[in-house]
């Protein structure tokens, strides 16, 4: 099988890239490197690292195949900033950026963290990992991204977001368009302010955290 065979397809990166990046653009650092939790297909990957140059972008995935997939589309489109995919799973206690040397991490430290569309096909323990290691690894005004569809004052905000709900239930009971409340407190507690709130198409969010060491307490913002 050649690299391009591997490559897979999620539509739904097809319709929320272009969204998506102008957010990024807004949002990250200027310089570093981004980490990428659950990069998926990575289409993603190879369409944003390019425009966020010169950040460097480091996808990761815990499914051999969506990594070997990551590899196929990096190898199509010659990506200078993007590294190779590692293996990683947000439920564990050490990541493996933290327990490995990396030359060219401590050149360019990671700086901030995007997740999308992982936590509500997940279970519930995959979002507290995210946030303890987001709280571990950001350094202070770190920035952790997170889009995708979220209740918000427990309520859905769409009859398509509650139709989609009742669908990721039935398929694992662990799943689930989360409360957002109920994300931010987690954050919290990690040392993760909510920094803003960008509504998305298709009754999305685009929510963004920094870490705050002395973790002041944030009120959810109006959105954008």
């Amino acid at each position: 099988m050649t690299p391009q065979d591997a490559r897979q397809y999620a539509p739904a990166t097809q319709r929320n890239s272009e969204p998506i990046i102008e957010v990024l653009l807004q949002v990250l650092p200027e310089s570093g490197t981004i980490l990428e939790i659950a990069s998926g297909t990575g289409e993603h990957a190879v369409f944003f690292a390019p425009k966020l140059s010169p950040r460097l972008w480091l996808p990761t995935d815990a499914n051999p195949q969506l990594r070997a997939s990551i590899s196929a589309w990096a190898e199509h489109f010659g990506c200078s900033n993007l590294y190779p995919p590692l293996e990683l799973d947000v439920r564990e206690l050490v990541w493996p950026v933290e327990n490995r040397t990396f030359d060219w991490l401590n050149q360019e430290p990671i700086v901030a963290i995007v997740n999308i569309n992982m936590i509500h096909i997940s279970p519930w323990s995959a979002c507290l990992g995210l946030m303890a290691g987001a709280g571990r690894i950001l350094p202070a005004g770190g920035i952790l991204y997170l889009y995708g569809p979220f209740k918000q004052g427990g309520e859905h905000t769409a009859e398509s977001n509650a139709a989609f709900d009742k669908s990721l239930r039935a398929q694992n009971p662990e799943w689930g368009v989360r409360n957002l409340d109920d994300v931010v407190a987690v954050a919290s507690a990690q040392n993760l302010s909510l920094k803003q709130i960008y509504q998305m198409p298709a009754n999305n969010l685009s929510v963004v955290f920094e870490h705050n060491p002395d973790n002041r307490i944030s009120t959810i913002p109006e959105a954008i």
